[in-house]
């Protein structure tokens, strides 16, 4: 018999892969027989959280949970924004055909669907698995899996339910898992370094997430209150970034022609964490960014004008703001009320505070 023949593999390692060699033979050149580095894998757990971007991020709190409940299991996850994905995830999966192909030939001791999307729900009734956890699909329509997730489920179909909500977002998907929410954080890999140096200076350095993407513009704050957030915090010393993705890109270009606030652009997801890690206070509407900022640890002042307040977790780091008179476009993409636009009424003095509050 060849060496090559009676040399052992364990498969039932949370290393090993099979297509590739596993990550501790590339560092340390080991082999599976004696190796120091075996973990037992004692089973196999699938989360489904297709997007948007910040919402994955926000879903990482649950890892704690599972690893507490559920220790040694594999983590796998299907989402469209793997980038964000800390590397405590075993298997980070998109809707490619490919990978859905072995997601469903494997099975799973529980699939975790945080998605109402029919396709979400489609792919968490279609794997084979001993408990599902979430949303499901059920008689052409999107379901919850079971009692826990009513609830959920509800907030997403009436407003006033929603409204009515007191609980956090990871408070409630570690609840819809049957988990005791303590407050657990977010799940990122810190990145190590910046695409680009911001000059040194006396002051804090803070970021301003300009934008608030292409959908729901009604939380968008004017650029002349960002242009006169700018002007104090320059005028008491701090040093300002620019944050955002292509959608803000000609906004902050004018932002910064007209304030000489830093901006260089646009970055990839990973990068762009690493301008975010270099802040220390953010200021944004609800985004990606915002999301970002939490999983680092950043202080964060959050504009806030469509989406019930509670549903944010801060963790003591942050502030929420809202404009001083009522939103009459509750979870509306854009603004439809004619008499005034509130976040036109949120003061750039009373968010300078709040900045100033942190520095």
């Amino acid at each position: 018999m060849s060496h090559t023949a009676a040399m052992a593999y364990r498969p039932d390692c949370l290393h090993f892969r099979g297509d590739v060699p596993c990550i501790p033979h590339k560092l340390h050149g080991v082999h599976c027989t004696g190796c120091a580095y075996y973990e037992e894998v004692r089973g196999r757990i699938l989360i489904i959280k297709l997007g948007a971007t910040g919402d994955v991020i926000r879903t990482t709190p649950l890892l704690h949970a599972l690893e507490e409940r559920y220790p040694g299991h594999e983590v796998w996850w299907v989402t469209e924004s793997p980038d964000v994905l800390p590397s405590r995830v075993h298997r980070k999966l998109t809707l490619k055909p490919e990978h859905l192909l072995v997601a469903e030939s494997t099975t799973f001791d529980v699939v975790i669907n945080l998605d109402k999307d029919p396709h979400a729900c489609a792919l968490a009734s279609r794997i084979s698995t001993a408990e599902r956890m979430g949303f499901v699909w059920r008689d052409g329509r999107p379901a919850p899996a079971d009692e826990r997730a009513v609830h959920k489920f509800l907030t997403g179909l009436f407003d006033d339910v929603n409204k009515s909500n007191t609980k956090s977002y990871p408070q409630e998907i570690l609840e819809i898992c049957g988990m005791e929410w303590k407050h657990q954080e977010y799940v990122m890999d810190v990145p190590t370094s910046s695409p680009f140096v911001i000059p040194d200076g006396p002051g804090g350095v803070v970021g301003l997430n300009t934008g608030c993407g292409d959908r729901w513009r009604a939380r968008e704050w004017p650029i002349e209150s960002w242009i006169g957030l700018i002007d104090m915090l320059h005028e008491a010393g701090q040093r300002i970034v620019l944050l955002g993705g292509p959608a803000e890109h000609e906004r902050n270009v004018e932002i910064a022609e007209r304030t000489k606030a830093l901006y260089r652009g646009t970055y990839p997801v990973k990068q762009f964490f690493g301008v975010v890690n270099s802040c220390d206070v953010v200021v944004t509407t609800v985004t990606m960014a915002l999301h970002a900022a939490i999983g680092l640890r950043k202080h964060v002042v959050l504009l806030n004008n469509i989406f019930n307040p509670n549903e944010f977790e801060l963790y003591g780091r942050g502030v929420l703001l809202q404009p001083e008179r009522p939103c009459h476009c509750y979870f509306k993409q854009s603004c439809t009320h004619d008499e005034y636009q509130c976040m036109d009424l949120l003061s750039p003095v009373t968010v300078f505070d709040a900045v100033m509050s942190y520095l």
